[in-house]
């Protein structure tokens, strides 16, 4: 069993269906404001490693928007409760550049060992309009090829989204040992 901690139900969901054996733990850690995925990560897991006896991951995620330089990147969630998708699409109000990255970084840790960091990235552009009513988060402004990933059911959103690959990645390396 791999505790995963989090409070967002939908990254829980992802998790347990490429996974399987996953508990949700809704811990509060620290994520401390950095430059990178890969920093949020490798601290909070620590924290996480420290409070729970087991198995642990986090993740952290990110939109990087091309036309806004990164923007909201590593401060996606704070942004997307700030000004939410429709503040992305009046930042980008008659841009032509709508090309974007959602990346996700899992970090996984065991007791007495040292953490491990998984990496997963999609390629999209975002959308004029909010399409779709499943996801969460930026998924009804972010396309890939002509869906947005609100209009993907889960197995079709875990197979090409940027924290279906993180998670996949680790569910190989735990596979490989």
């Amino acid at each position: 069993m791999i505790y995963f901690v989090t409070a967002n139900q939908g990254k829980f969901e992802e998790a347990r269906g490429i996974l399987g054996e996953v508990e949700q733990k809704n811990l509060g850690y620290v994520e401390i404001q950095a430059e990178t995925l890969e920093e949020v990560a490798a601290y909070g897991i620590r924290e996480v490693a420290e409070k729970l006896a087991g198995r642990v991951m986090i993740e952290d995620a990110g939109l990087f928007i091309e036309g806004l330089k990164g923007f909201p990147g590593v401060y996606s969630a704070y942004v997307f409760d700030t000004i939410g998708n429709g503040g992305i699409l009046r930042l980008m109000d008659g841009m032509k550049d709508r090309r974007a990255a959602f990346r996700s970084v899992v970090a996984y840790a065991e007791p007495g060992g040292e953490p491990v960091l998984f990496r997963g990235e999609v390629w999209g552009e975002i959308a004029a309009l909010p399409r779709g009513s499943g996801g969460f988060g930026y998924d009804p402004i972010f396309e890939v090829g002509n869906k947005t990933i609100a209009e993907m059911d889960l197995s079709e959103k875990n197979e090409i989204s940027h924290r279906g690959a993180s998670i996949r990645a680790l569910k190989s390396w735990l596979s490989s040992r």
